[in-house]
């Protein structure tokens, strides 16, 4: 028998500085629901950052749970990647 390809897995966060400290875990799961998550990520224009190493550090985490504070790094790598991707989407003002 064929072993089957490790399934894949995604993590959702969510980040509301005015509410939250840290970044927060709103989904994770694998197989066919990672794929959910990245389909609906694609659906909303939301930018998809993949690390897998990252992806199994945090879920590990509980629904709900802010990153923790030894995660910031990692954290701050996914965050600056984010903001870049965010500039690229705006329209540039013409002078």
């Amino acid at each position: 028998m064929e072993q089957d390809e490790p399934r894949k897995k995604a993590v959702a966060l969510r980040y509301h500085p005015d509410e939250d400290s840290a970044p927060r875990v709103v989904g994770k799961g694998q197989g066919v629901l990672a794929a959910r998550i990245l389909e609906i990520a694609r659906e909303n224009n939301i930018p998809i950052q993949e690390d897998p190493d990252l992806v199994e550090v945090l879920a590990a985490l509980e629904l709900g749970q802010l990153i923790p504070e030894d995660l910031y790094a990692a954290l701050a790598e996914i965050l600056s990647f984010l903001y870049r991707m965010n500039r690229r989407a705006k329209p540039i003002p013409s002078s």
